[in-house]
């Protein structure tokens, strides 16, 4: 299959300084540290720009891979059945109002569970459920693990239930089981949410440990998730990664001072020497990621190193994320992206998340090619 294309970008907090004759030069995302007010948590919990154009037709499932063609099938039916009937009686509702009573949650799965490899259009999926659930787009909400997580430290548990708790869709990309108590708070907020007649969507990444595949086993998901399991129906999802199916490699590495003129000369495009922006983004709350990359058209990178300890390794998982999302190119001088990490890391619990990461740098890097004049 094939990504879908943008049809919006985000606001930006900083507008970039200009670039050109007369110009100060790039940003660097280095200088950035914005502040995310809960209302724009709330307000943004909605496919990112990438996926903005996802929709079930949109997804070119691989003719030898049938669980794909099988799970938009399931996923239509799935959509089709969250229409319900107050959805447009309730008209539009403020996001911090109380909600209103709903029906009790039918006994039969109301959540469906994407199970597959990076790279087999989960996320795309997902995003095609929230767009074809016929309900207003303030009832539906979408986002990962960590912009849910932090939504519940900005408003508190019980006021996130209740906010969330007026929506017909709750879709949760990238689900984390690394930490116990995050897992725990997350399945807290998701059983009220299923009390409250929410229909519940995800995807998720590998457990700590947990090797093989390369992809996240449904029966680990279920059990983690304890008495919810009951609500979930799992897909599997076969396939190889689509960022790289029958597409050439990526380029190669620029020298630092190619990265430097193409930063100069592309407005909007930040330059980061990379040491120093993994310094800086341990200074930085990982949602915040996202919106340190507002109003950013590319993103040029010197001397790019190994990152050199797992913690490290994670944050920069996030902003590739995030990056992916918003469509921004990044280009690169120092070692490739496929070196980012050691082989003890690529073999580790974690080893998902970097196969991610380098699949989403590298099809980014290939975007970059023509910002090299």
């Amino acid at each position: 299959m094939s990504p879908s294309q943008s049809s919006s970008a985000p606001s930006p907090i900083v507008a970039p300084p200009a670039s050109g004759d007369g110009a100060v030069g790039p940003t660097a995302l280095a200088s950035r540290a914005p502040h995310v007010p809960a209302e724009r948590l709330v307000a943004e919990m909605v496919p990112p720009p990438r996926f903005q154009g996802a929709r079930f037709d949109t997804y070119l499932p691989d003719p030898g891979q049938p669980s794909q063609a099988g799970a938009v099938q399931v996923l239509r039916t799935f959509a089709s059945g969250i229409g319900w009937a107050d959805a447009e009686a309730g008209g539009r509702r403020r996001w911090f109002s109380r909600a209103p009573k709903k029906p009790a949650a039918p006994k039969s799965p109301r959540g469906v569970y994407l199970d597959g490899g990076y790279g087999v259009g989960k996320t795309h999926l997902l995003a095609s459920l929230w767009h074809a659930t016929p309900a207003a787009p303030e009832l539906k909400a979408f986002g990962t693990f960590v912009e849910l997580t932090n939504l519940v430290g900005a408003l508190g548990f019980q006021q996130t239930v209740r906010t969330l708790s007026a929506h017909r869709l709750l879709c949760i990309d990238e689900f984390e089981l690394d930490d116990p108590g995050d897992t725990v708070l997350v399945s807290s907020l998701l059983g009220k949410l299923v009390e409250a007649g929410v229909a519940l969507a995800a995807t998720s990444n590998t457990l700590p440990g947990k090797l093989g595949e390369g992809r996240f086993a449904a029966a680990d998901f279920l059990r983690e998730i304890q008495g919810l399991s009951a609500h979930f129906r799992a897909l599997r999802i076969d396939g190889e990664d689509y960022r790289h199916r029958g597409l050439p490699e990526a380029p190669a590495p620029f020298d630092d001072e190619a990265v430097r003129r193409a930063a100069d000369r592309t407005p909007g495009a930040s330059l980061d020497d990379f040491p120093t922006l993994l310094d800086h983004l341990s200074k930085v709350h990982p949602s915040r990621y996202g919106a340190m990359c507002d109003g950013i058209t590319a993103v040029c990178l010197t001397d790019v190193q190994a990152v050199p300890d797992q913690s490290t390794a994670l944050r920069l998982v996030v902003l590739a994320d995030r990056l992916y999302d918003r469509e921004v190119p990044v280009l690169a001088s120092g070692k490739p992206f496929d070196a980012l990490f050691s082989d003890e890391m690529l073999r580790g619990g974690y080893r998902k998340k970097y196969f991610r990461a380098i699949s989403r740098l590298t099809a980014l890097a290939r975007d970059a090619k023509p910002l090299i004049a």
